[in-house]
Order: C-alpha cells, then structure tokens, then sequence
C-alpha cells in the first residue's frame, strides 16, 4: 500500500527523521488562511498524488509572492496531474503540501528496501540524491552503495559507519546521519514496509539534515498487524478496477493491453501473460481469482473484465484444482447473462470437473470460442482480435 508524502514526514517526524516545517492543505482559502503566519517566502506548493515525477509534470512549484502563491494553489488543487508514472489519465489532486524553502548544500539518496534475491532487508544510498536512483544504478552502478542487513541481527553500528564513510558524510552532521539510518531501519521494521525512500536528503548550509522528499510503501499481507496505517489510504489514487477487485478478495492488476484475462494461480496468469505478447497481443490486466474462488467471485472478477474500456477479447484459462471447473463455468455462465455485453470470449479448461464444465458453457446458449492447451488459446485469442 502507497501512502501520501505528507503521511510519510508525519511518519517520519514519529522515528526522528528531521522534515522541512509545512502544512497541509485541501482548499484556495484553507491555503491563503494557513499560510499567512506560518511559512515564509519562497515557499514550496507541491501536489499529493501517488506517484513520481511531479517536479517534471509541474506538480512542485516554488513561489516568492503571495499572488504566485495563490496562482500555484488554485491551479493545482482539483486538478489531475499526469506525469511518467501515472498514465494519460493522470491522479488527481486534493491535497497540497506548502514547505519552506531550504538553503541546500548536499544531496543524497537513501532508502531502504527488501532484497528478494538475498531475503533480507538492504539500505541502498548514493550521493546523486535529487535524481532518479534508476537512472543512477543504469549509468554509473559504482556510484550506488548497497548494504545487506540479516534479518536475525539487524542493522548495525559497523554497517552505519561503513555508509557514512563511502557518502563522505562531514563530522559536523554524522552523528545525525548515524541516528537517521537507526530510525529509518527501526521504521521499515516496525511498520512492515517494503520501501522506505527519501530522495532527496539533504545537509543545508546550517548543517541540518532534512528529508526533503519522503515515500513509504507498507506490505499489504501485513497490514492487519496496523489499523493506523491503513486508515491512510487514498482510494482516489487508485485504479477503480482494482479498489473493485479487492472488495471481493480479487487480485488485479490493470495494464495497457486489450486482452482480459481471467486466470487462477499467480504462475499459470504471468505464463497466460506471456503467451499472449508471444502471439502478438497484450494483456489489459493481471486478474488471478485464487485456488479457492466461488461462483460469485469468478462471476465479478468477469464483471470487471466487462467494465474495462481497454478490453477486446477475454481470455479465460483455468486448471482446475481446488477451484473446480463446473464452478468457473457457473460463475461464467451467470456474469455473461447479467452484463449482456457482446466481447469475445476465450475459453481453456483442463483439471477437476472439467466435462461438468463443458457441458455447463455448452448448454447456456451462450457463445463461446473453446480453446484446447495454452498456445491453441493465445492464437485464438489473436485471431479474435485481428477481426476485431
């Protein structure tokens, strides 16, 4: 789960992690009233929305009167801003976040993430803070430090030491410096995160240490463990399709293909995926309705598919285990009657109950395109569409 800048410096400001002064804002009159006695000129207007690149798109404006001010806000708010990360469709705007304006000296990335590779979690800094740390890690690698912490021991006072060194951290802020890292790692920890990145952090020219910029993402399977973190949630930065998706226990994920695909296991969707760009298409989604789906959930997982603009052709490819392939059938057969959407439809089922299944679609006066094996649906699929 993604949470807002604001919610991750007020995070932030509960570990000691040192953030510009700023308030939050949600109206042009609340901004005006705010701001009069609180921030000086210049300040920082930056927008809220959950994704990168809002500098670029014009979502963090500096301004130095009180007129330029007014401007950036009523701007802004209300609008939706699209940048690199968000799509045509863009994010929209409710909240603005008013900073001072700091007197920089350095910059720095850290962040803090899970190493799948090493099941571990791992600091990642470099002295190119204020960039992306991609762009980074793509053209000068060397320029990236990476240090593994073991889950048993956790991070330690050597490890902290050994990142300060190779940041060229002055004396006059390593002591700081030291205490950020430990509560950054006392952070991640604590909250269950799988990202915690400030980019830039920056030493002033009053040698204070300041995270300028803040992101946290929060592991989803451990939010249960924190009631706090999830009342942060911003369902207006989410994709509508997936907020809908996981009311009914559904794991979707949009994308920019015009193949639906409804599939039942994480490794038999990515493969579906991949023998969809193979016969020359792309998948619209990721939609894995689990091992154990019920007629209903198949049914609004379908429902989904329907709703999508982007989506031509379904591909339906189930192997029936636990969920049985009668049970598919039913919840198929019951979403296509109640939408009365006309969309092509691709159906493979091998596995438990499959005759039942069969027999079910075959029965329902419906019509559907029957696939046997993998590849015959992928072609089947891309044939559908070239007709299309």
């Amino acid at each position: 789960m993604k949470i807002h800048e604001y919610q991750a410096k007020e995070i932030f400001k509960q570990y000691g992690i040192p953030i510009p002064a700023g308030i939050i804002v949600k109206t042009r009159q609340e901004a005006i009233e705010a701001s009069k006695d609180i921030l000086q000129f210049p300040r920082i207007v930056k927008a809220q929305i959950h994704a990168g690149g809002r500098g670029k798109a014009g979502g963090i404006v500096e301004v130095n009167t009180s007129q330029k001010f007014v401007d950036a806000v009523t701007q802004l708010l209300g609008a939706r801003l699209v940048t690199q990360q968000t799509g045509e469709e863009g994010k929209p705007v409710e909240v603005l976040l008013i900073e001072e304006k700091l007197n920089i000296r350095e910059e720095i990335y850290l962040s803090m993430v899970i190493d799948r590779s090493k099941a571990c979690p791992a600091i990642l800094a470099s002295r190119e803070g204020g960039m992306e740390i991609e762009k980074v890690a793509a053209e000068h690698p060397d320029r990236i430090i990476f240090e593994k912490v073991h889950p048993a021991v956790g991070l330690r006072p050597f490890q902290i030491n050994k990142i300060a060194s190779r940041l060229r951290i002055d004396h006059t802020v390593k002591k700081a410096m030291d205490t950020l890292m430990m509560n950054m790692y006392h952070l991640f920890m604590e909250k269950d995160c799988s990202l915690v990145e400030i980019n830039p952090l920056v030493i002033t020219m009053e040698n204070d240490l300041v995270a300028l910029d803040a992101k946290i993402t929060f592991d989803d399977n451990a939010l249960f463990r924190h009631p706090e973190i999830r009342a942060l949630r911003d369902i207006s930065q989410e994709d509508p399709l997936e907020v809908e998706a996981a009311k009914f226990n559904l794991n979707y994920i949009k994308l920019k293909g015009t193949v639906g695909c409804m599939v039942n296991g994480a490794g038999l969707a990515m493969a579906t995926m991949d023998l969809i760009k193979l016969s020359g298409a792309e998948p619209a989604n990721f939609l894995d309705v689990g091992g154990g789906a019920s007629a209903r959930m198949v049914k609004e997982g379908l429902k989904i598919l329907f709703s999508d603009k982007d989506v031509e052709v379904i591909l339906i490819n189930i192997f029936g285990g636990i969920l049985r392939c009668d049970t598919l059938a039913q919840g198929v057969v019951e979403a296509v009657k109640e939408i009365r959407k006309n969309i092509p439809m691709v159906i493979r089922l091998e596995g438990t109950n499959v005759e039942e299944g069969r027999k079910i679609l075959g029965e329902s006066s419906l019509t559907f395109t029957v696939a046997h094996g993998m590849k015959d649906a992928a072609e089947k699929v891309k044939a559908l569409l070239d007709k299309h």
